[in-house]
């Protein structure tokens, strides 16, 4: 079923429906018509060298006929945007090689983007990445789409990469400490899963 056709049978939501709905589903849609679709996606894989891959792929679509006028057009359905990304990384999370590949943009300057992402080799995802990538990529630097995926690329790194979430330092707590609300250090998961990092800023001082 169309996501047209399906959003119309649905009741249209009031101020006490969202109420309603479960935490762990949305609420239901006013009605609507699908106009884009980016889907991305993101794997891990573990090589037989000992290090690991993180691939990461981006895909924009419309459902209609799409043209840039003076540039491209686009069949319903087309990829617009097409794009992937490979980092291979050590145990450490530190990148050792960079791969880029853009079969589909919206112009043919776009793919002039890769060549700069080789700058990334040598960084480490696990501290100062979003730093790094905006120093060595952001603005006229680089792809405002790449950025975004290698952004994430860093979580799917922590999911991926065995021991990323382990204590190794009783004095450093894990990257992922403190990150996030549910990670908080004053948080009760932390409690359970880390004490020795419970309050952890305040037992410092």
């Amino acid at each position: 079923m169309s996501e047209s056709t399906n959003a119309h049978t649905r009741t249209p939501m009031t101020a006490n429906t969202s109420a309603q709905v479960s935490p762990a589903q949305l609420p239901p849609a006013q009605a609507r018509t699908l106009s884009h679709t980016r889907a991305v996606t993101y794997h891990g894989y573990r090589r037989e060298d000992g290090l690991w891959d993180i691939e990461a792929h981006l895909h924009d679509s419309k459902p209609a006929p799409y043209e840039v006028p003076g540039e491209k057009k686009w069949a319903p359905h087309e990829a617009i945007h097409d794009m992937s990304i490979r980092l291979t990384v050590n145990e450490k999370l530190v990148v050792q090689d960079i791969a880029v590949a853009m079969p589909s943009t919206p112009h043919d300057d776009c793919v002039s983007t890769q060549a700069p992402m080789q700058a990334m080799i040598g960084c480490s995802l696990t501290s100062g990445w979003r730093k790094a990538i905006e120093e060595r990529l952001g603005r006229e630097k680089g792809c405002a789409h790449l950025r975004e995926l290698l952004f994430n690329m860093a979580t799917a790194a922590f999911q991926t990469v065995q021991g990323t979430f382990a204590v190794t330092n009783p004095d450093v707590p894990p990257p992922h400490l403190g990150k996030c609300m549910s990670w908080g250090f004053g948080t009760q998961l932390v409690k359970r899963r880390y004490p020795t990092f419970y309050m952890w800023p305040e037992k410092k001082k």
